[in-house]
């Protein structure tokens, strides 16, 4: 059984919607996370994947204490960090980094790159002493693929993919265990994020990092990902290892993102079973009751709008040997649905074409 370094247990952000100026009440509130279980464990890249608004960015900052939680656990190593300030809390920062989704917006425009870098120094400087740190900031520069004499160079004389490996190396520069990525790669270039991927690919080799991957965009998120959970509304609703995700999916709201992943091949895009979802997603605000899904679910019944369904193994899978569709899903009717197209068959060899008949030698010419 893999160690686990981070362990989240009914994980709750909400934000109080109020009314009035002099004496504000409370009319609600905007449930962003609403009641999360995740495990990260040693080593490994956990994909969080969902719509716009549906809760991973906020998940992000809880894991790195930006966002202090309304109610529920998050454990490093054991050790409850949701309740931790001063001292105690400086330690654990260390250990968990961030980088940030916009690398224009996430880097001091009045600092330079040696000075962004380097400033976690500054707050933890028992790290590396001050005649080491440049020393240090160039090492990083060079590890994340940037010329090291670049440090006295300020964050507007890089490109978007040059500014996020600068993030990176910020990141790296306390060597911490977990790495919280938070759409690293959605404000980049293709040929641009393939780089990054990559880049995080082999930093995690050389440093064993942990990571938690966070990204609508599915195909990044299955190639560097071993554990994959979509989200919906706040709430985990499929969780499994990538090839379980994207194979084997058993939740209406996964088949439905999956199908709409683009096909480059013309034959197969024909053949691919697409899931058109139709109406809007509801508001964090005005959750339906239920299943939080049941108002764009082609399967819903009346059990869904009174049963919020839970996130483990369906009955029918749970009673069968292990197979790959054996994975939590949080619906009351799940099962396995192939959305991607089948891969093309392999082209079978023509016929072999009759061999031509010899052609008749000319006849003799005679002379006289």
């Amino acid at each position: 059984m893999p160690e686990t370094i981070i362990e989240v247990r009914d994980l709750v952000k909400h934000y109080p919607l109020t009314r009035g100026i002099l004496f504000k009440k409370q009319v609600g509130a905007v449930r962003a996370v609403d009641g999360v279980d995740l495990d990260l464990y040693r080593g490994e890249t956990l994909g969080i994947v969902g719509e716009s608004g549906c809760g991973k960015s906020t998940l992000a900052k809880m894991l790195v204490h930006l966002e202090r939680p309304t109610a529920g656990v998050i454990r490093y190593k054991g050790e409850d960090i949701t309740k931790l300030s001063g001292r105690a809390l400086k330690a654990v920062r260390r250990n968990i980094q961030m980088v940030f989704q916009d690398p224009y917006t996430s880097l001091n425009p009045r600092m330079t790159v040696g000075d962004i870098i380097g400033e976690p120094y500054d707050i933890h400087p028992e790290v590396a002493p001050k005649g080491d740190r440049r020393r240090r900031v160039q090492e990083l520069l060079d590890v994340v693929g940037l010329n090291p004499e670049y440090l006295n160079r300020y964050p507007h004389q890089f490109s978007g993919g040059q500014r996020q490996r600068i993030g990176i190396a910020r990141g790296l520069a306390l060597r911490p265990e977990v790495i919280v990525a938070d759409e690293p790669v959605s404000a980049l270039d293709v040929s641009v994020q393939a780089q990054v991927v990559n880049l995080l690919d082999r930093l995690q080799d050389e440093f064993g990092l942990s990571y938690v991957f966070i990204a609508h965009d599915l195909s990044v998120v299955r190639h560097i990902s071993d554990r994959v959970g979509v989200m919906y509304l706040g709430r985990v609703v499929e969780l499994g290892r990538d090839e379980e995700i994207y194979d084997h999916p058993t939740h209406p709201y996964t088949q439905a993102l999956l199908s709409a992943v683009p096909v480059p091949d013309p034959e197969a895009r024909e053949h691919r079973d697409r899931i058109i979802l139709h109406g809007d997603v509801p508001s964090p605000a005005h959750i339906p009751s239920g299943c939080r899904f049941r108002t764009r679910c082609w399967k819903a019944q009346e059990r869904c709008a009174l049963e919020v369904p839970l996130l483990a193994v369906p009955a029918e899978f749970r009673l069968t040997a292990e197979g790959p569709a054996r994975h939590p899903s949080a619906c009351h009717f799940a099962e396995e649905r192939r959305v991607v197209p089948p891969e093309p068959p392999e082209p079978s060899e023509p016929p072999e074409a009759p061999e031509a008949p010899e052609p008749p030698e000319p006849p003799e010419s005679s002379v006289g």
